[in-house]
């Protein structure tokens, strides 16, 4: 792949499109999306920020989203994959954001983990491939450090129990019966699985865009009777997303607190708009 690209300047018809592209994906103008993003992969996420907040939800041909201009916060669910995970990066990134934050959810990869607890991925392991379109294999990706020290800071104060490491990227969601692949991770070593946030990591990288994660652990898929089934996913999401969503709005307001002391590691350019021609 030929990685110029990377350095290639912004045009004003690239923003356009961006901005019409999340019109026409969110079914909301781009100008009421807020400076602070939750992404999801649930919809009953949206659904509780916007009846705990009265606040309406637009839908378009991919995505739900529901504004909180009071909280500064939109809230989006941009399905599942790395796929949908860049195209959703590429479009907010054309947006004045100052931070996102990705609630998801993840298989737990270790024995002492508990399906409830939180898991703060520091990395994850590039196994998705579209990722490669960012950057060549070498860059690592990591997730925003300030905002994953927000995701700490909220999480010890709440006492909730938590785990940090690595997360594996795959782009392969039916994956517990392949036992090479199984033996794949049990080499490699992640504390837990998921599909998005390898994608997100990276292409936020590239776009300057700070963006963290906070996954609660959902299934233990490497125990037998821990693979995530119709019923278990269900408790899981009554059990645990209003407290999910409300622990991402207290991360994103302790992160805009703590740029505003320090906004190391958080620089928000936009590559290089094209001159206009004299």
């Amino acid at each position: 792949m030929n990685h110029e690209m990377f350095s290639e300047p912004i045009g004003e018809m690239e923003l356009q499109i961006a901005k019409d592209t999340l019109e026409r994906y969110s079914g909301s103008p781009s100008d009421e999306f807020q400076p602070f993003i939750l992404l999801t992969n649930f919809p009953a996420y949206v659904k509780y920020f916007s009846e705990s907040r009265d606040i309406p939800v637009s839908e378009g041909s991919m995505f739900k989203v529901a504004h909180s201009p009071s909280e500064k916060i939109t809230i989006l669910d941009f399905k599942i994959g790395s796929p949908a995970a860049a195209l959703v990066t590429d479009l907010i990134a054309h947006l004045p954001i100052k931070g996102v934050l990705l609630l998801g959810m993840c298989g737990g990869l270790r024995k002492h983990y508990t399906v409830g607890d939180y898991f703060v991925p520091v990395a994850s392991i590039r196994a998705e491939g579209t990722s490669d379109f960012y950057f060549p294999p070498v860059v690592p990706s990591m997730a925003n450090f300030m905002m994953q020290k927000s995701v700490f800071n909220i999480l010890e104060t709440e006492k909730l129990t938590h785990h940090i490491g690595i997360t594996w990227t795959t782009n392969k969601r039916f994956w517990e019966f392949n036992e090479h692949f199984k033996d794949q991770l049990r080499i490699c070593r992640p504390q837990s699985i998921e599909m998005e946030c390898a994608t997100l990591f990276t292409a936020s990288y590239y776009y300057k865009l700070p963006l963290g994660a906070l996954l609660l652990i959902s299934d233990l898929p490497m125990v037998p009777d821990g693979i995530k089934t119709k019923k278990s996913s269900t408790a899981v999401l009554q059990s645990h997303s209003a407290n999910h969503v409300e622990l991402g709005v207290k991360i994103v307001h302790h992160f805009e607190k703590a740029i505003e002391k320090s906004p190391k590691g958080v620089f928000r350019g936009p590559r290089k708009k094209l001159e206009k021609p004299s």
